[in-house]
């Protein structure tokens, strides 16, 4: 057996009436414009899912194995994880007709949007096109009839796209994945080190002009709330910090870069979305950028509809 993830260190603790009622634990990996470590806590070498936050790497794949977008905002909701607003589910629909496919050529399953008002308008029928993988499953499509391949089994480990994917992932972080599961989406996810997925983010973030990897890094920059959904935390952090990408990933993971600054991976052990936000606020004030998002920086804690406490960074 390889390497496993270790886990890692109390990062955030959790305040209710001047209580400390529990902590987050986790790992973080600041990288410097160089590639550079420069803060770390936790086990930023051991595997992890990074989950949705390979997406960018996914749609620099999508782009080198033939797919080609006329609008980069198409290209923003390839790599997002969007919440199911009418703007998102709209430009998914319009992506699928583009290439002469209906919503039943996706493989995504059905789902209820993450956003509550358009959770509400949904009436509470889950279809495919509200997943909020949905953009990037309407990506590999296209991709697959660019590039001539079968559409019927493009998500399958074995499909070539997948493996295309998969290899500019490894790519882009400078290292093997030492797993493959099945995602949330029912796509291939991979396993990669904190430090290689903060490497990944870096070298997009500093992609030259004219890249793939700057076309995706300007497309997400461009237009953060289809990477995400309105206030969502990738929206808030691209909005905050000029230059900056950003990717969300379920149980905990969230990386983001800056050009001419460095890189954040982190990874919060129980797989708590709040619990990151404070820190990857912190990681960015490490490399001298100063962010201060306050729904992100100490999350509150509501009691009787009221704020009674916080999430505050350990490290």
């Amino acid at each position: 057996m390889g390497k496993v993830y270790e886990g890692g260190v109390p990062l955030v603790e959790v305040e209710r009436s001047g209580f400390v009622e529990g902590w987050h634990r986790g790992s973080v990996i600041v990288l410097d414009a160089a590639g550079n470590p420069v803060a770390a806590a936790g086990d930023v070498t051991g595997p992890i899912f990074a989950r949705s936050s390979n997406k960018p790497m996914q749609a620099i794949g999508m782009l080198r194995a033939g797919l080609r977008l006329a609008d980069p905002a198409d290209l923003a909701l390839v790599a997002a994880s969007h919440y199911g607003e009418d703007f998102h589910v709209s430009r998914v629909r319009a992506l699928l007709r583009s290439g002469g496919l209906t919503e039943a050529a996706l493989r995504c399953p059905p789902d209820l949007p993450l956003d509550d008002a358009a959770k509400i308008a949904s009436g509470g029928t889950p279809q495919r096109v509200y997943m909020n993988c949905s953009g990037k499953h309407s990506g590999m499509l296209l991709t697959c009839r660019a590039a001539g391949w079968a559409v019927e089994d493009y998500f399958q480990p074995d499909h070539p796209l997948q493996h295309r994917l998969n290899e500019t992932i490894e790519e882009f972080a400078g290292e093997s994945a030492a797993a493959m599961g099945v995602d949330g989406c029912g796509a291939p996810v991979l396993a990669l080190s904190l430090t290689g997925l903060a490497t990944a983010f870096r070298r997009i973030a500093e992609g030259v002009p004219g890249s793939l990897e700057r076309s995706v890094a300007d497309a997400m920059r461009a237009y953060p709330e289809l990477v995400s959904g309105t206030n969502r935390e990738d929206a808030q952090l691209m909005r905050a910090v000029p230059g900056l990408v950003s990717k969300v990933g379920a149980e905990g993971v969230w990386a983001a870069a800056v050009p001419g600054k460095g890189a954040v991976a982190i990874k919060i052990d129980d797989g708590a979305a709040r619990g990151r936000g404070p820190i990857m606020i912190t990681a960015l004030r490490r490399l001298g950028i100063p962010v201060d998002v306050p729904t992100l920086t100490e999350p509150a804690l509501l009691g009787g509809g009221r704020r009674v406490g916080a999430l505050h960074p350990l490290w």
